[in-house]
């Protein structure tokens, strides 16, 4: 019989390999450095711009414009963009890479400039209101439409101030975005929005007191 080669007891407990620990965003240390501020300031813009030339080349308002135009976009979201990331250090918390947290300020920032700028030269008529697409068949169902179209011009004729009407033919008929608005008005985003939805409550219950809607709560905004 052959001998058996003894076979060695082999520890088989894991064993945890010692990697070195992840590298570490040092971009808050270097901004907030008086040797390393400017050198990190000017390599964050450059971070800055690079987004902002991915953000508008994405955006088909973006692709209307001429090159010239989109280079002045560019370089204008990005000193916003800039700007608005060093203010805001303090609220980095280290959750993600602090390029990809900087990365969304200068895309949303791209985005409300171009925004800006297709609306720029574009007159919008407050006061219209067009026919609403409607999905009805039927010479009752397209009645019955007809009618409350015409029971909601009404309403926005009479149930809105001034100032509500615009803001809600603005935003709802013709798609002006809200940051654009709130420039041209000298509001805010916020100021806006309760604007809006006031406006809604009152459409809402002028509808329902005359019988076009269900009763419902005042709190309810028409959609």
């Amino acid at each position: 019989m052959d001998e058996v080669e003894p076979v060695a007891i082999v520890n088989r407990s894991p064993v945890v390999a010692q990697m070195p620990p992840p590298p570490v965003d040092d971009w808050v240390s270097r901004l907030r450095d008086d040797v390393h501020r400017h050198e990190a300031t000017r390599e964050l813009h450059q971070l800055m711009l690079r987004a902002a030339r991915h953000q508008i080349a994405r955006m088909p308002e973006g692709r209307d414009l001429g090159w010239a135009r989109r280079e002045e976009i560019v370089h204008a979201a990005a000193d916003e963009a800039t700007s608005s990331v060093l203010s805001r250090l303090g609220r980095f918390e280290g959750r993600s890479r602090f390029t990809t947290w900087a990365y969304k300020f200068a895309i949303l920032q791209t985005a409300v400039e171009v925004r800006r700028s297709a609306w720029r030269q574009r007159e919008t008529d407050l006061e219209a209101l067009g026919e609403p697409v409607s999905d009805a068949t039927g010479p009752e169902a397209y009645a019955e439409s007809s009618d409350l179209t015409r029971a909601m011009r009404e309403a926005i004729d009479h149930a809105l101030t001034d100032h509500q009407r615009h803001v809600a033919i603005a935003l709802l008929v013709e798609g002006v975005p809200i940051d654009v608005l709130a420039e041209r008005l000298g509001s805010t985003r916020n100021s806006l929005y309760k604007t809006l939805h006031d406006a809604r409550v009152r459409l809402r219950d002028d509808l329902t007191t005359r019988g076009y809607l269900g009763f419902a709560t005042s709190e309810e905004a028409v959609s």
